[in-house]
């Protein structure tokens, strides 16, 4: 749902290598852009896409904030292309750096929701000069973010995931009981904001079976591995936020306190700052007023 306060454009295409993927450009309305502009990097899940951001999007322009949004889906995810390959952060980092210099063309605030942080370390990597700084909405457990896995591992994973069973579970985990459980228990602070909204989201972005892809490519783990020296070497202004109650899906980082979790990241980045708010693990969707309150001081100073 647009507010009046801001507007997007219709969904937008471009081609990276041979797919075709989607974005999304949101504006203040009856007021011209200004500040730095904003790259949304959302969460891999069951039915998640761009549309993750939406909440954001409308609470942003609502505080007068004036940025251009830009919002794309990852390929496998939303109106992208969903081909059937096992994906990981370097493929989804190689398509925001082809985004970045082709659409975008100049600086960027990089926010990235959870494990998608490790697409943002590879994007940082691949293009130091077009990303000015980056907000972490409740990234992994240090733990977590540092596991190495044997590489042997997420490819075995994969492949009894990407199977007739694997099939069968993606369709019984795109239910509605099984969305809401398990937003509930991992997810959300509070069971009663686990609302239609955001079910009938995920149900909606998950009637393509072939999103399971992606999902798989998260859940085999290709995306852990140890992240330490690539985050120690981040000279770059970067914010992480964390919900009072952040907890870990993972058993690493399963005891681990929200200031503990935060010291880990403060100790290991280089130009780094955090705050706390309430809320658990999607802050930009379940806090969405007190995370923009958060950051806008952050990305204002880039103004």
């Amino acid at each position: 749902m647009m507010t009046q306060n801001q507007t997007a454009s219709p969904t937008q295409f471009y081609t990276w290598q041979k797919y075709r993927c989607a974005y999304a450009v949101h504006q203040p309305i009856n007021a011209t852009p200004t500040g730095i502009p904003l790259l949304l990097i959302h969460p891999i899940g069951v039915g998640l896409s761009r549309q993750f951001w939406r909440r954001f999007c409308d609470k942003w322009y609502e505080q007068q904030q004036q940025n251009l949004i830009y919002n794309p889906d990852l390929l496998g995810c939303g109106e992208s292309d969903q081909p059937h390959i096992a994906y990981t952060p370097k493929d989804w980092a190689e398509q925001l750096t082809y985004f970045l210099k082709t659409i975008v063309q100049k600086p960027v605030i990089v926010i990235a929701q959870g494990a998608l942080f490790a697409v943002a370390i590879e994007l940082v990597k691949k293009e130091p000069n077009l990303v000015a700084g980056l907000v972490l909405a409740s990234p992994p457990a240090w733990p977590l973010i540092t596991k190495e896995l044997p590489k042997w591992q997420p490819k075995l994973i994969w492949n009894l995931l990407d199977s007739p069973l694997g099939n069968i579970f993606y369709r019984y985990a795109r239910r509605e009981k099984f969305l809401r459980d398990f937003s509930t228990k991992q997810l959300f602070d509070a069971a009663e904001d686990v609302d239609s909204e955001w079910l009938n989201t995920l149900r909606a972005g998950a009637q393509n079976t072939a999103s399971r892809y992606a999902v798989f490519s998260f859940l085999a783990g290709f995306w852990l591995q140890d992240y330490s020296h690539a985050i120690a070497n981040i000279n770059k202004p970067t914010l992480v936020v964390l919900g009072e109650h952040i907890s870990s899906i993972a058993k690493e980082g399963k005891k681990l306190e929200s200031d503990a979790w935060l010291s880990d990241y403060l100790t290991a980045l280089p130009q780094s700052r955090g705050i706390k708010i309430p809320g658990r693990n999607v802050l930009p969707y379940e806090s969405t007023a007190e995370f923009v309150k958060a950051i806008s001081p952050f990305i204002n100073e880039f103004s």
